[in-house]
């Protein structure tokens, strides 16, 4: 399970543009969200959920504006902006290439790696 964790870790930033790119949301939204796509098999550990917001914020993808909320603590609500879009769409065709390139290296048939 190690290399699940780290391949969707690596690509935290990507996974919350996603959720952006459909509609402004907070941290803890987020992070549930992750979870039930998931299937309960990930969750991202709320410094790394926090660590990429601010990455995120700093790259100029994402601003937060504070939540009116009558009942609870305020939420800080995340917002995806034009460049944040344009970088998501980087991301996502990086991904598929990479998951073409893979596919290509692991699948098995003809022009497969032969033992010499």
């Amino acid at each position: 399970m190690s290399i699940t964790s780290d391949l969707i870790r690596g690509n935290t930033d990507m996974i919350i543009l996603a959720h952006l790119t459909k509609r402004e949301s907070y941290g803890y939204e987020i992070n549930k969200l992750i979870q039930t796509k998931s299937k309960n098999r990930y969750e991202l550990k709320e410094a790394t959920l926090y660590g990429a917001f601010r990455r995120l914020e700093e790259s100029g993808f994402v601003y937060y504006y504070w939540g009116d909320e009558t009942t609870g603590a305020r939420r800080r609500y995340y917002k995806i902006t034009s460049r944040g879009r344009e970088a998501f769409e980087r991301y996502l065709a990086e991904w598929n290439e990479a998951v073409s390139i893979i596919s290509d290296l692991i699948n098995q048939g003809e022009g497969d790696f032969e033992n010499d």
